[in-house]
């Protein structure tokens, strides 16, 4: 997709197989960034591709870091029996 063309809240929905409810909320808490082109009486959001792209990179899962676990002491004059 070029860069820097604004898409409606449905098109974005409708390409990340969400509800466009979702994306308004992503809108409405800040977490998708959007440009608001109505006349006051009703929003027209339109997100940029940047801004989208930015926001699914946020998203992005992170491989898990592995655990270290500590080695077991040995102890000097004692028997295991397992």
């Amino acid at each position: 997709m070029p860069n820097n063309i604004a898409q409606t809240p449905p098109a974005v929905a409708r390409r990340l197989g969400v509800n466009v409810h979702k994306i308004l909320g992503w809108i409405r808490t800040g977490e998708l960034r959007a440009v608001n082109l109505g006349d006051g009486t009703r929003p027209r959001w339109r997100i940029m591709s940047d801004d989208l792209q930015a926001f699914l990179e946020g998203r992005a899962a992170q491989p898990a870091t592995p655990v270290r676990r500590a080695k077991r002491k040995k102890l000097e004059g004692v028997t295991e029996y397992f």
